[in-house]
């Protein structure tokens, strides 16, 4: 009888209604994290249903048009592109050896061309990183003008985490690879990524659609066109008999070594036809209007991104990847801090922007389309603060802000958690290069100060993040069957709208002397 009634109450409490806020916060989740949205996946009708409920909740809390032309929607023109067939093969001294795909290799969709063959000498150049603050240059006394490059996923040992994540970026190894002339560059796995990602799960991740913005009025200088990836049994092919010992290279990567690097005396050859196809979604923008006669054309820039992965393979039965955590919470967030403004009672002096953003999951698609082509004038937004997967499962004790020590942000937020009775905690797993891989980092790369915050480890939140990265992330489960704490997450909005009104009232954000990225993309204001 005790466990029964114990049961009862707990049912009763589970079911009991929530606080006007709480409940708020729980509607708009489980609206866009309902079957009938389908994964709100980046150009879906679904997605376009999930677009116009933001603009209407926006519209709900005072916020007016800031898209084209006077609506809400910022139109943002995507190329899709899905692998069909691919070969690639080796030639070393008249002699040629076919890669398995799937097993050796994975060859990359094309954005531009249907049947793309590439093939050339291929030069080993380490990670593929030049780095003028550290003196690292991995392409020093290397000519790779018309050839393949070939690098090792991940970056060199002994850099700041969100540095090595930055030149573990794969569009960025392509750029630097691209500006030295190189007609193609493969990624061959390397010890870190085998610790994050085995080679099944990329060849799985490189065999769907690629994706990015597309202008014919603005076009794209990615680098070097991204090839192939290639696995260790495919980089033993590639090394074997060369000047270079695949055994040397692998060392030095796993003892986290500077790699030796030279060209490698043989000709790789890569054969891919893709599917191209043109598809339309659009970024969603409300405005609230400051307050100060000056400050009113200087904007804060709240951002969450809408899409989510769609439709995929059934687990268990379920093919439906709702994104209720990844990143419906994320966008209840952002509606929910824009009602707080309201709510106050008072403008703030900067204006602030609310922008959901499409094309997250393809690449950071959204967000690199609206900081390159803002609808507000271009030098004008100070700040982005971006709200992307807070896992609300439990109550979280500090909060992780990715890119908080780099700017005059870090000292607000920190004084902003402190009053919420929360401490400021570093990355507690930078092998994971969250900083490039949230969409702040697309603002950063613009020049302006930004960060995204998510809650932190410290007591229950470890496990809770590891029970939901293991179980549930990018699965059909990410849903409202997870226990959601909404008590939780009303704290997160509120501490998201005190860090947002501080910016909007206080000094205009600077990133600190000398920071590498303020450095790299020249951003405005460098503090002193």
């Amino acid at each position: 009888m005790l466990l029964a009634a114990s049961a009862a109450l707990l049912i009763a409490a589970t079911d009991a209604p929530l606080p006007p806020d709480q409940a708020a916060m729980k509607a708009h989740v489980a609206f866009l994290a309902d079957d009938a949205l389908k994964g709100r996946q980046a150009g879906s009708p679904e997605y376009d249903v999930a677009a116009a409920y933001v603009s209407a909740r926006m519209q709900e809390a005072g916020l007016v048009p800031a898209g084209d032309n006077g609506t809400w929607r910022q139109a943002v023109p995507l190329a899709a592109a899905r692998p069909l067939d691919g070969s690639a093969s080796f030639t070393r001294a008249g002699k040629t050896q076919p890669l398995a795909l799937g097993t050796d290799y994975v060859g990359r969709a094309s954005l531009t061309e249907v049947d793309r063959t590439v093939s050339g000498e291929v030069v080993f150049a380490g990670y593929g990183v030049v780095d003028p603050t550290t003196g690292i240059d991995d392409y020093k006394g290397l000519d790779v003008r018309g050839r393949i490059v070939a690098v090792m996923w991940g970056g060199p040992p002994g850099l700041n985490s969100e540095v090595a994540a930055h030149y573990s970026n794969r569009s960025v190894k392509a750029e630097v690879a691209g500006q030295r002339g190189a007609k193609g560059i493969v990624f061959i796995e390397s010890s870190a990524m085998r610790a994050i990602y085995d080679f099944p799960a990329v060849v799985e991740a490189w065999s769907g659609p690629s994706m990015n913005w597309s202008r014919p009025d603005a076009p794209r200088s990615d680098g070097a066109p991204q090839l192939a990836a290639i696995s260790e049994a495919g980089a033993v092919k590639l090394f074997a008999g060369g000047p270079l010992a695949w055994a040397r290279v692998r060392g030095a990567d796993a003892a986290k070594k500077p790699l030796p690097t030279g060209a490698l005396n043989v000709t790789a050859s890569f054969e891919q036809k893709s599917e191209l196809v043109r598809l339309n979604s659009a970024n969603i923008v409300g405005k609230l209007e400051g307050s100060d006669p000056t400050l009113r054309n200087e904007y804060v820039v709240l951002t969450a991104h809408l899409d989510h992965i769609g439709v995929t393979e059934p687990v268990n039965g379920d093919a439906i990847n709702n994104g209720a955590m990844d990143n419906a919470i994320g966008i209840a967030s952002m509606l929910e801090a824009a009602r707080a403004f309201r709510d106050a009672g008072k403008a703030p002096k900067r204006s602030v922007l609310f922008v959901a953003l499409t094309a997250e999951e393809e690449g950071l698609i959204g967000s690199d389309y609206f900081a390159r082509f803002p609808t507000v004038p271009r030098g004008s937004i100070v700040a982005d603060v971006n709200l992307d997967m807070p896992i609300m499962t439990y109550k979280f004790e500090d909060i992780v802000a990715y890119g908080a020590d780099r700017s005059s942000i870090g000292p607000v937020l920190a004084r902003v958690a402190a009053e919420e009775r929360l401490t400021l905690s570093p990355d507690p797993a930078p092998e994971e290069t969250n900083f490039v891989r949230t969409d702040h980092y697309s603002f950063v790369k613009q020049g302006v100060p930004s960060v995204s915050i998510d809650a932190g480890w410290g007591g229950p939140g470890k496990a809770a993040t590891k029970e939901f990265l293991d179980k549930h992330y990018h699965q059909p489960s990410d849903d409202m069957k997870l226990p959601f704490d909404w008590a939780s997450a009303r704290r997160f909005v509120t501490l998201n709208y005190k860090l947002a009104r501080a910016l909007a009232d206080g000094p205009r954000p600077t990133w600190n002397k000398g920071d590498f990225f303020g450095t790299l993309y020249g951003g405005a204001g460098q503090g002193s």
